[in-house]
């Protein structure tokens, strides 16, 4: 199997090629650079591999949630690509993507979403899938949902950033993986198993997850909030 990921939904720009067994990368910490370095990283990554953008099987991005701009930008690239070479793409959420990262088998994700908020995720671990114990949503301050059990890891730019998040779930959380964000890695490893499930979708029907609908507060709101 032969499958490019792309994930720009925070300041990371990813990229990751999946050929067999083989995973090739090249990332980088780059706010507001995503559109400039999203090129140069895919044909890189084809490169080192010696493959074409009609050799693959399928181009998978993370969806979200996450910056607007940076969803755009991962969709954008997936379907212009998929479109290409005429293959299908495969939309994997960007908070799953965090899971997959962390090594255990259940795994509380929290993203910073800005305005005082968070975006939320809980996932278990189910032979070699994830299961959502806390769907993908948005959350605020006093508003979080509860979370069954124990012995959850929590990884995420959420906790890092929020004192009320690491505390509303003390409890629950027997460990904490600081600074990770989501990467293009674990993206490809997912988007392999989804789309061995025949889960993938023509590439005019992948759209971003986005969970909300503005990007900032207004004046009243931020006067409010102080």
């Amino acid at each position: 199997m032969n499958l490019l990921a792309i994930e720009t939904s925070t300041e990371l720009c990813s990229a990751a090629l999946l050929r067999g067994d083989e995973l090739f990368t090249d990332e980088a910490l780059a706010p507001n650079q995503h559109a400039e370095r999203l090129a140069p990283m895919v044909r890189h990554l084809l490169s080192r591999a010696r493959l074409s953008p009609g050799d693959m099987d399928a181009f998978a991005f993370g969806q979200g949630p996450g910056s607007f701009t940076g969803l755009r930008i991962a969709c954008g690239m997936a379907q212009g690509l998929a479109l290409g070479a005429a293959r299908p793409v495969i939309p994997v959420p960007s908070l799953m993507a965090l899971a997959e990262q962390a090594n255990a088998s259940r795994v509380l994700v929290g993203l910073d979403a800005r305005m005082g908020e968070a975006y939320l995720a809980a996932y278990s671990r189910m032979g070699g899938d994830w299961q959502a114990a806390i769907e993908p949503g948005l959350f605020p301050q006093g508003s979080l949902p509860a979370l069954p059990g124990r012995d959850w890891v929590a990884t995420g730019s959420g906790f890092d950033a929020f004192d009320w998040l690491r505390g509303a779930y003390s409890a629950q959380v027997s460990h904490r993986i600081e600074g990770d964000l989501p990467r293009a890695g674990a993206v490809a490893r997912i988007a392999a198993r989804m789309l061995a499930r025949g889960e993938a979708v023509a590439p005019e029907e992948a759209a971003p997850l986005y969970l909300r609908d503005k990007v900032a507060m207004t004046t009243q709101e931020r006067q409010a909030a102080r």
